[in-house]
C-alpha cells in the first residue's frame, strides 16, 4: 500500500518534470500546450484531493491547523496564478514571466510540504490513523480530475 506521503511526493515529482518541460519549451508550441494542459488539470485535482484527505486529517491535530491553513492558502495563491496563465497567450513575454513566478512559488510549496509538513505530520499523526490514505488521495484525485472544468465554470459564475 502506498502511504499518503509517497502518493503526494510522486505527484510532486511528476509536477516538477512538467514544470521543467514547460520551461524548456518556447512560445505557444504544441509541446508547451500539451505539458501545460496536463500540469493544469493534474495540479488542480492534486490540490483538491490533498486538502480533502491529507490536510483535513492534519487539521484535526492541534499543531496541524496552522500548517494546513498555510498550505491551503498557498494553494489558493497558486490557483489564482494558474487561472491567470490559463487565460493568457503562451507566446507572450508576460506569460513566461508569470509562469516563472508560478514555478518558483510551487517549487517552494512542494519543498516546504515535503521537508517541514510531512516531517511534522509524521510526528503528530499515527500511521494507523492514516492507513490507506494514499489510496484515498488517489481516488479523490481521480474524482477531482473530472470536476476541474465544472469547478472553473462555477467560479466564473460567482
Amino acid at each position: 500500500m502506498t502511504s499518503i506521503y509517497d502518493a503526494i511526493k510522486a505527484d510532486h515529482d511528476h509536477h516538477r518534470a512538467l514544470l521543467k518541460t514547460i520551461a524548456d519549451t518556447t512560445g505557444a508550441s504544441v509541446a508547451r500546450k500539451k505539458a501545460w494542459d496536463e500540469f493544469y488539470y493534474d495540479i488542480k485535482s492534486h490540490a483538491a484531493a490533498e486538502e480533502e484527505t491529507f490536510y483535513s486529517k492534519l487539521m484535526s491535530k492541534t499543531w496541524g491547523q496552522d500548517s494546513a491553513r498555510h498550505s491551503v492558502e498557498e494553494h489558493a495563491e497558486l490557483d489564482d496564478l494558474l487561472e491567470e496563465l490559463n487565460e493568457m497567450d503562451m507566446a507572450s513575454p508576460g506569460w513566461l514571466n508569470k509562469f516563472h513566478k508560478l514555478e518558483h512559488d510551487y517549487n517552494h510549496h512542494m519543498d516546504e510540504e515535503e521537508d517541514e509538513v510531512f516531517t511534522r505530520a509524521r510526528e503528530v499523526i499515527d500511521n494507523s490513523e492514516i492507513e490507506n490514505y494514499g489510496e484515498k488521495f488517489r481516488a479523490r484525485k481521480k474524482k477531482e480530475m473530472s470536476l476541474v472544468d465544472e469547478k472553473k465554470k462555477d467560479s466564473l459564475e460567482d
